[in-house]
């Protein structure tokens, strides 16, 4: 798999990636998101932003965003990390 592939309407992001993004381990991963420690929110792209995807990971106290292509390309990768507080329940709107 590459990191990030696009198939029968899901979106496989690898692990790997989303760790490094939240500074979490990769092995962690998969059960967190199982246990609903770490959520997400995929955005298709409009008008300009036609054919690209806002992929978005949250966690307690940490958001990571990756903007893809089509092709599984990453484009831009942003994390956020709010410390000891917990994310704004702004920080979850799209599009922020």
């Amino acid at each position: 798999m590459t990191s990030i592939e696009f198939g029968d309407g899901e979106v496989l992001v690898d692990a790997a990636v989303i760790a490094k993004g939240l500074k979490l381990k990769a092995e962690a991963v998969q059960e967190m998101m199982r246990e609903g420690c770490i959520t997400s929110l995929c955005e298709r792209g409009t008008g300009e932003d036609a054919g690209c995807f806002r992929l978005t990971f949250f966690t307690d106290n940490r958001r990571f965003r990756l903007v893809v292509n089509e092709a599984g390309r990453i484009i831009q990768r942003l994390g956020v990390d709010f410390g000891d507080r917990p994310m704004p329940a702004s920080a979850r709107i799209p599009g922020r």
